[in-house]
């Protein structure tokens, strides 16, 4: 209960002092912009981390390549997911999540204006729209999208099926995939619960999965192969 209090008392002010520096750097186009907005969503969610005693590590960070765009996939069973990949994640990244995020008063806005990209699973053609813009960044900018293929964290912890979009989105563009497992946070914060206890978050990241000469044709293959892949590396906890 202390650890939810102090998150609790963190979270109000540390959204609202980032999420403002984020609209400010943004809204008035400063050279600094895209610093303040790397910037910025790793403090925040270093802080939360600090307060509910979270650590973090890192397996395999290797796989990931701050030079090449990359779309990471990962499973999803608690909130701390987010704030794991949001402190860590090595080089530039960008989120799709769901579009209720939004709605966090002044960060929602902020992270949207930072580039961030927010899916609406309910309304198949504004969720197409949000992968169209998802595709432009990882061609402009190339930055890691990261991306919850399953759609919402799992109750149980197990694996659940894979939502096609960011599989589309890897042949789309030619960007390889890098399946993420995530151990630990479910301890941590599991859905449903209000309640935070202190532990560590292990991420381990798998072997880049390559796209080329693939089709939309095989869409299918590639996302079991990805839910494969990760399934592969929940199975080798603990090794």
């Amino acid at each position: 209960m202390l650890r939810l209090l102090a998150v609790a008392l963190a979270i109000v002010p540390a959204t609202l002092y980032h999420g403002m520096r984020m609209m400010w750097a943004v809204y008035r186009d400063s050279p600094r912009a895209s610093c303040v907005c790397d910037d910025a969503p790793r403090r925040w969610a270093r802080l939360l981390l600090r307060c509910s005693g979270t650590t973090v590590v890192l397996e395999n960070a290797g796989a990931i390549d701050p030079n090449h765009p990359q779309i990471l996939v990962a499973n999803h069973v608690s909130w701390f997911d987010v704030l794991a990949l949001a402190a860590f994640l090595p080089g530039r990244y960008l989120f799709v999540a769901k579009r209720e995020l939004e709605r966090v008063p002044v960060f929602g806005r902020a992270v949207r204006a930072c580039g961030h990209v927010f899916i609406d699973r309910g309304d198949r053609n504004r969720a197409v729209a949000s992968l169209g813009l998802a595709r432009e960044l990882l061609e402009k900018e190339s930055p890691t999208i990261i991306m919850f293929p399953e759609g919402t964290r799992s109750m149980t912890g197990e694996l659940q099926s894979f939502k096609k979009g960011a599989f589309v989105l890897a042949i789309q563009t030619g960007v390889e995939v890098v399946p993420a497992a995530i151990f630990g946070s479910r301890e941590i914060m599991r859905k449903g619960s209000l309640l935070i206890g202190p532990g560590t978050i292990r991420v381990r990241f798998g072997e880049p999965i390559d796209v080329e000469g693939l089709t939309l044709e095989d869409r299918n293959e590639l996302t079991e192969r990805a839910r494969s892949s990760l399934a592969s590396l929940q199975a080798s906890y603990g090794r």
